[in-house]
């Protein structure tokens, strides 16, 4: 009988050590790809910033453009 329950016992504490270094190894991986997405987040952060800074610039052209219009016909 208490051979049985040590085995028993040997046999959870061997489970529990593989499921241990399966979720160490998820738990890794996991990490990878955390700390890539944020990089890639950061880096479309910066992109959407840049896109509207031009898209800024370009409005502010356009306004001008429109407002030369508006101001009436250029006499040639």
């Amino acid at each position: 009988m208490l051979e049985a329950s040590l085995s028993q016992l040997e046999q959870l504490v061997s489970d529990l050590v593989q499921q241990n270094q399966a979720l160490v190894s998820t738990n890794q991986t996991l990490s990878a790809e955390l700390a890539q997405a944020k990089d890639e987040n950061e880096s479309l952060q910066l992109s959407l910033m840049e896109q509207e800074e031009k898209q800024g610039a370009t409005v502010a052209r356009i306004q001008a453009l429109v407002e030369r219009v508006s101001a009436g016909p250029v006499n040639a």
